[in-house]
């Protein structure tokens, strides 16, 4: 593995309590940096709270199950993302995670018509998704799973949509949003709080596929949203970091969480991500202050429910 920047010991102790809600780690169908195990272990050794387990071809609350029985004090959640090989927008695959205890399900990302339609380029020089080769050799087996849509042809949420809504808000879940685009998201977020959901994540609004306006996310905010900033879109190259700061800036501190969105083998270890994003923040005139809800408050917000709430 290639040499990667290590996190000072100021932004390692802003970010101490934070969940990580958005990796990619073993045991997973492409080869990743880290098994969830040893993850969960590097964790409690730099005081973050825990992670979200993300694939997007497999549900995770089992999973997530036994390596917090496993590794005790560590909190790692399960989550559902609504692709093809778990029947796209299938409300009953979302009941079956929410009485699991899953916490995050994710509009559809790889499978979603956004994605499959997107002819969006990554800046040169990016890092291309792992995800994407992946989705290439299924294609020319002919194994090509149906597009999931969340919109009619005149831009109303579809029914099926609604339906998995709520049940995301009977089992108090976290609503991801994805890889849609932004219509797609704007009018799903919507519906979400029509439905009763409490808890909406808009995903890394500044990669390849979503690249939302200022107008776009400030309308998400004021809808109750919190923006995701995964450390991966501007490391890999597929947005300029002065792009997301500026972001931050527009949309306020207090509608934005930090996650790494980290596991590939090429980039840096899982546990630094949200520690190397507090550098990168505080060499751009973000305070401690700014950071620690970012990172810590926000992220609570989402991974931790009433039911559970402790101490950060």
């Amino acid at each position: 593995m290639s040499d990667h920047p290590v996190p000072s010991a100021r932004a390692r102790a802003l970010v101490r309590g934070a969940y990580d809600t958005h990796v990619h780690i073993a045991p997973d169908v492409m080869e990743r940096r880290i098994d969830d195990l040893d993850l969960a272990g590097r964790f409690a050794e730099v005081g973050l709270a825990g992670f979200v387990l993300k694939s997007h071809y497999v549900p995770t609350a089992e999973r997530a199950a036994v390596v917090r029985k496993a590794i005790p004090g560590v909190d790692v959640l399960g989550a559902l993302t609504l692709n093809g090989t778990i029947g796209g927008m299938n409300p009953a695959a979302v009941e079956i995670a929410g009485r699991q205890g899953a916490r995050i399900i994710w509009m559809p990302t790889v499978d979603s018509g956004n994605q499959r339609r997107s002819t969006a380029t990554d800046l040169p020089g990016a890092k291309p998704a792992m995800w994407g080769a992946l989705q290439a050799d299924l294609h020319a087996q002919g194994i090509v799973p149906d597009i999931v849509e969340v919109l009619d042809p005149h831009g109303h949420v579809l029914e099926r949509v609604r339906q998995v809504l709520r049940v995301i808000a009977r089992h108090d879940l976290v609503l991801a949003t994805g890889h849609l685009n932004g219509p797609e998201i704007l009018a799903v977020v919507h519906a979400a709080r029509q439905e009763g959901v409490r808890r909406i994540v808009v995903t890394h609004p500044e990669f390849t596929s979503q690249r939302l306006s200022a107008d776009q996310q400030r309308e998400l905010a004021e809808a109750g949203a919190l923006l995701e900033r995964c450390y991966t879109t501007a490391y890999t190259g597929k947005v300029s970091w002065d792009n997301l700061f500026d972001n931050i800036r527009t949309v306020g501190i207090a509608h934005s969480i930090l996650s790494s969105d980290l596991g590939q083998p090429f980039n840096p270890p899982v546990e630094d991500g949200l520690a190397l994003f507090a550098d990168r923040l505080l060499e751009a005139g973000f305070t401690e202050q700014d950071i620690q809800t970012m990172a810590v408050e926000n992220s609570r917000r989402l991974a931790v429910t009433d039911a559970d709430r402790v101490p950060a």
